[in-house]
């Protein structure tokens, strides 16, 4: 718990006061800009933990007495699923308590940011799934962690979590325009900034509905095979 939460907090800190001051962007507070998609960021490294655990409890031994139980296999999988959704709520808490301690400010109703916290937490949970597919996969917890992050670095970098998009190149644009992360990132960003944030939450559920409908089954299949 407390090493899930020194990640995000340090990328918060050294974005805000490193990088902060040469970002130009709409928002004359950077860390006004920076915070929606530092929360995006820090849910989407929480749902890594899930593949690097699940791996971790293969190789123990810990889920051949679970499968001897009787007791569905996706059931065990959702089990570890919402319980990141419980780590992952208390990082986004500690996470905005030092984003105010830093600056960060937001006039957004409190309805809207209830929701943009509650549109992260669905975020990483779907995540989750991913990651529990590539942790059972690979079944080696090491393994699991460089296959978890390697892939997700350059997704988050090519999104508009540390800077508009409109900064990037041409090619770069068309690929982070029409990420998951950017449409997520986007919506927290206008619910708590104040914009239209309607086209951004259809595509980020409607991309989160279509990485649950592969992701999940995968992530089963997985855990079948991994019994065998």
């Amino acid at each position: 718990m407390v090493f899930s939460s020194i990640q995000p907090v340090l990328f918060l800190l050294l974005f805000t006061y490193v990088f902060g001051g040469a970002i130009k962007t709409s928002v004359d507070n950077y860390i006004t800009f920076l915070m929606p998609g530092i929360i995006i960021q820090a849910a989407l490294f929480g749902s890594m933990m899930t593949g690097i655990a699940l791996s971790t409890d293969l190789s123990k031994g810990i889920m051949d007495r679970l499968r001897s139980l009787p007791i569905a296999h996706g059931a065990i999988l959702a089990g570890r699923t919402l319980t990141d959704i419980i780590r992952n709520i208390f990082v986004l808490i500690l996470m905005l308590g030092v984003g105010y301690l830093i600056g960060f400010e937001t006039s957004a109703p409190f309805g809207d940011f209830i929701l943009g916290i509650l549109i992260a937490l669905m975020f990483g949970f779907v995540f989750s799934w991913v990651s529990a597919t590539i942790g059972l996969a690979v079944k080696n917890p090491e393994t699991a962690q460089v296959a978890g992050f390697i892939w997700l670095f350059p997704l988050m970098f090519a999104s508009s979590i540390f800077v508009p998009i409109e900064t990037m190149p041409d090619w770069l644009q068309a690929f982070a325009q029409h990420s998951p992360i950017t449409y997520t990132v986007d919506a927290v960003r206008a619910l708590w900034l104040g914009g239209d944030f309607e086209d951004s939450l259809f595509y980020s559920f409607l991309w989160s509905a279509g990485l649950l409908l592969v992701f999940v089954p995968l992530a089963i299949h997985s855990f079948k095979k991994a019994a065998k």
